[in-house]
């Protein structure tokens, strides 16, 4: 019955693309071109008038009736005026937030289903019209009972089941990729649909973006350059979601940026240190940064601050890919190719036979001819896609953890030259990242983790002569149940061997806590604690002064 359905959608899909002329993009790839007049058996093409609906109509038109999933495709090609053309680009960014809307009073059916009351019962006002529809959802403006204005998010109806029957379909196109195609287990496509349905998925329950947005706005708590609405927990759930409500202009309004004095350069160079501050700072970042999520606060012209609204699709990334990540970007940075190749070899994303010398010699053919161009020209978007196929031939499989971030990362790009076209976000981006491995990989980051660790290392400190008790008890068992040896002298023992020891660590925990009392700032508790480790070691080096004269 399955395969029934998803080829029944397989044929839809079909239909849908043929009705709105997208086999007329089909074939306009030179490879396919000999085949062009297939498109005049398409009965639609016999009287459709291009002037009427032009082909960037037709092609949102085709995303939108394909559902959700399409529609997000849309808000991704949207963000990409530098690969595509400006008519697609602009009709594309229709999708964002004006996707059609399903009607007012069915809104207000499902949050009083989900209040279990009258909606009057929560708010004084709830206007019908949606202020913004989208793919998974859309909003309302609406007033509390205490008079605060916020927006009510509401899930669109019976999503659930169309977004699954799509997931299906893409697994089916995933299975049928790798078993039918050479190089399709290279980009582990049923890996990559599962990151995507987790991620979609995630988002249809806005308990979980609640939560995500209330982390986002800690993490930004005072920050001059993003602002994220308040939640009101009492009255969000899995379905519906209230927040307050933002007055700003929409970052994709450019015109009326420009209108009001905006400074264009500060706005974008602001919204790529926002980038890199969540990836590199927090490990949490916004991953769906389309223009229809984000505005503008509208009173500092001057050193312009964002409003980020619709926190379905947050990325994380570990600690090791934060490392990598960030030293391939500075050795790409300083056209260090060879530290490129090794660092994917290390990270495991190429494997661990690769050549270096060879895979060195083909990142630095790809990568030569673009840094010739001014650095404000370089799109990360053409670049990355030259890599992949480059590394392709050296069995570079897809990170399914860093699809979320590589595609913010071109939103970002997108929109900072849509807002300023002179943007260089490599300029942006290096110091940026220069610091962030000093911090967390030179000696101050050392002495910061110590800082962070050694109170549990204090803490730990006192089970120590119990484990040191256990420990010989057991080996005397141990020994007790063994049958007996034949004598041997002990010829290697050293009475110096043990106060050594108790000196030595005794200085290396002194010297620790130096350096951490050196670079430490705040908490007076952690300051005790070194205080603690120093007095302790100290010990240990009076212990061993002792056991060493008696040894004499």
């Amino acid at each position: 019955m399955r395969w029934i359905v998803q080829f029944y959608r397989l044929l839809h899909i079909n239909y849908i693309l043929i009705k709105h002329g997208i086999d007329r993009v089909v074939f306009t790839v030179p490879q396919l071109d000999r085949w062009r007049f297939v498109s005049y058996l398409n009965p639609w093409n016999w009287w459709r008038d291009d002037k009427e609906q032009p082909l960037a109509v037709s092609v949102r038109l085709a995303l939108e009736a394909l559902g959700p999933i399409f529609v997000k495709f849309g808000q991704i090609l949207s963000t990409r005026p530098d690969i595509f053309p400006d008519d697609i680009v602009n009709e594309l960014s229709k999708l964002q937030d004006n996707v059609p809307p399903f009607s007012g009073d069915l809104a207000k059916q499902m949050v009083e289903a989900a209040y279990g009351c009258s909606i009057d019962e929560v708010f004084t006002h709830f206007d019908l019209m949606p202020l913004a529809s989208a793919s998974i959802a859309q909003v309302h403006a609406a007033t509390l009972k205490n008079g605060d204005a916020v927006v009510v998010k509401i899930i669109r109806p019976n999503i659930e089941k169309l977004i699954r029957r799509d997931i299906g379909l893409m697994y089916l196109v995933a299975n049928l990729t790798e078993r039918f195609w050479s190089q399709g287990y290279r980009l582990r496509p049923r890996e990559v649909v599962a990151e995507f349905e987790q991620t979609i998925y995630d988002e249809l329950d806005l308990m979980r973006e609640a939560a995500n947005a209330s982390l986002l706005r800690r993490n930004f708590a005072g920050s001059e350059i993003l602002s994220v609405p308040k939640v009101y927990w009492d009255y969000t759930r899995s379905e519906v979601m209230v927040m307050e409500r933002i007055d700003g202009i929409q970052v994709s309004d450019i015109a009326e940026l420009k209108r009001r004095n905006f400074n264009m350069r500060k706005l974008a160079e602001n919204g790529v240190e926002i980038f890199f501050t969540q990836v590199f700072r927090d490990s949490f970042f916004h991953a769906d940064m389309h223009p229809g999520n984000i505005f503008v606060a509208k009173e500092n012209t001057v050193n312009p601050r964002y409003l980020a609204v619709d926190f379905g699709i947050m990325g994380t990334l570990s600690p090791n890919d934060q490392r990598y990540l960030a030293e391939n970007l500075l050795a790409f940075f300083h056209r260090d190719y060879r530290q490129v190749a090794v660092l994917h070899v290390e990270s495991g994303w190429v494997p661990a036979g690769t050549r270096v010398d060879a895979f060195e010699s083909a990142i630095r053919c790809v990568c030569e001819p673009i840094f010739e161009k001014p650095l404000s020209e370089i799109s990360f978007g053409r670049l990355l896609l030259k890599l992949f196929q480059t590394a392709g031939r050296f069995q570079m499989e897809v990170q399914p953890q860093l699809l979320l971030l590589q595609k913010t990362l071109l939103n970002i790009e997108g929109l900072g030259r849509q807002l300023y076209p002179e943007l260089d976000l490599w300029a942006n981006a290096k110091p940026f990242l220069e610091r962030w491995v000093h911090d967390r990989v030179g000696i101050k980051g050392l002495a910061k983790k110590v800082c962070k660790e050694s109170p549990f290392w204090a803490e730990k400190l006192t089970d120590m002569p119990d484990l040191v008790y256990k420990t010989l008890r057991e080996q005397l068992q141990s020994l007790r149940a063994a049958p007996p040896q034949p004598f041997q002298p002990i010829r290697k023992w050293k009475p110096r061997a043990m106060p050594r020891m108790l000196f030595g660590g005794g200085i290396a925990m002194v010297l620790v806590a130096v350096v951490n009392l050196w670079f430490l700032e705040g908490d007076p508790s952690l300051r005790s604690t070194q205080f603690g480790i120093i007095g302790f070691g100290l010990v240990l080096v009076l212990i061993s002064a002792v056991a060493s004269a008696k040894t004499e």
